[in-house]
């Protein structure tokens, strides 16, 4: 079996902590936000967790050395 790379893109947008959980970072946050209420930018702030499925695929599919 030749190696597993990494995708690139996945590298760049998911971080496994030490627990095993995926954590990834709010959408929404690029641009427009004069659009977006105070509210909404002020709880797009920080990183969330994966639900544990969906984790699962993204370790298993596009982070298989992470």
């Amino acid at each position: 079996m030749p190696k597993l790379k990494t995708k690139s893109g996945a590298k760049k947008r998911f971080k496994i902590t030490g627990s095993g959980k995926v954590v990834y970072a709010q959408q929404g946050k690029r641009h427009g936000m004069i659009k977006r209420t105070n509210k909404q930018i002020r709880n797009l702030r920080g990183t969330s967790v994966l639900f544990k499925t969906d984790g699962d695929n993204v370790k298993k599919y596009f982070l298989p050395n992470g």
